[in-house]
């Protein structure tokens, strides 16, 4: 015969159990400027299907890439450029006809809130630059950070990159170029518009950078995805209009 104690240790066991065969973990690796709005998307998206489990991994695309080249266990890929997911594909690394662009950014210029510059665009960016008003520059690592190379390409274009390149402080990613930028430990920085928004006591944007191709960001499957048809409903749920709307408060726009 049980006693009492046995027969709630025996039905806490068996709930226990139960619970492992249903519960799913989906391991995000996402560009390091969607963590605010994914991290609440994540939340939502545990609420409305309670066997899942959303784990974050937020970096660099680059970076990201690399681990997942290297065998890192990854069920969904969101990147902050079509390049890098272009090269997930050609490594075959990508579940087929799951890629979607959801959202666009911008390319913005700012500096520490209590900065006196007032340059209103590249021009007078390379002016303030020349007569010794910014001698720091923070710029994502354009082989690993894609807002860095959006910033050497638009910088390339205007002539100004080997200027700026000598007075560059490389960054990992574009929330690291934040930081720099919100301690005051540079004088300008490149990140995109919804990064500057995170932080608008310590940072100022002086001006937004036209880019010469639109920012989209995509989102995809992974092939070595443990769960593809839940990592699916996740990327599904980033496309749908309720995680569009809250993208949209955070300053993201539709593709």
């Amino acid at each position: 015969m049980f006693t009492t104690l046995q027969r709630v240790v025996a039905a806490l066991g068996v709930a226990f159990f139960a619970t492992l065969a249903h519960a799913a973990d989906v391991t995000v690796s996402a560009a390091a400027s969607l963590t605010n709005a994914f991290t609440e998307l994540g939340k939502t998206f545990e609420s409305q299907n309670p066997r899942a489990k959303i784990l974050f991994n937020f970096a660099a695309s680059g970076a990201l890439l690399q681990q997942i080249a290297k065998g890192a266990p990854v069920d969904v890929f969101a990147s902050a450029d079509e390049e890098t997911m272009d090269q997930a594909q050609k490594q075959d690394l990508v579940e087929p006809g799951t890629r979607v662009d959801f959202v666009r950014n911008a390319l913005v210029v700012v500096v520490p809130s209590d900065s006196r510059l007032t340059a209103k665009s590249l021009a007078e960016f390379d002016a303030a630059a020349v007569d010794g008003r910014l001698s720091r520059i923070a710029i994502g690592q354009p082989a690993s950070v894609p807002v860095g190379r959006y910033a050497k390409s638009v910088l390339e274009q205007a002539g100004l990159w080997a200027k700026v390149e000598r007075r560059m402080i490389g960054a990992q990613s574009v929330r690291q170029v934040l930081d720099y930028v919100a301690r005051g430990e540079v004088d300008a920085g490149f990140v995109y518009a919804t990064d500057a928004a995170v932080m608008p006591d310590k940072v100022r944007v002086l001006f937004a950078v036209p880019t010469p191709t639109p920012i989209r960001y995509p989102i995809a499957v992974m092939k070595a995805a443990g769960d593809k048809a839940l990592a699916t409903r996740f990327t599904q749920f980033i496309a749908s209009p309720e995680a569009q709307a809250v993208l949209a408060r955070y300053g993201f726009a539709r593709p």
